[in-house]
């Protein structure tokens, strides 16, 4: 499974990016540069993950480095797998 291209996918699903998040990088910003990644979002784009992953996330395993860029999201995603 590829971590990014999932992520990426869930992006672009969740925010409803258009495929914008595909030229998306490990170092792409996410909160607080991305208008869509609103606090609502961020509840959406938790459960698209532990769908998709097979993941549990916490509440107190969450906070904004987490969603900081795409890479810290995705070592968070490789810290639960």
């Amino acid at each position: 499974m590829d971590i990014k291209q999932e992520l990426l996918a869930i992006l672009d699903e969740v925010l409803s990016l258009k495929g914008r998040a595909q030229t998306f990088d490990e170092n792409t910003a996410l909160l607080g540069a991305i208008p869509e990644l609103d606090s609502m979002a961020v509840v959406a784009l938790i459960t698209s993950l532990e769908d998709r992953f097979g993941i549990t996330v916490d509440d107190d395993e969450i906070d904004g480095s987490v969603f900081g860029t795409v890479g810290t999201l995705i070592d968070f995603i490789r810290g639960k797998l």
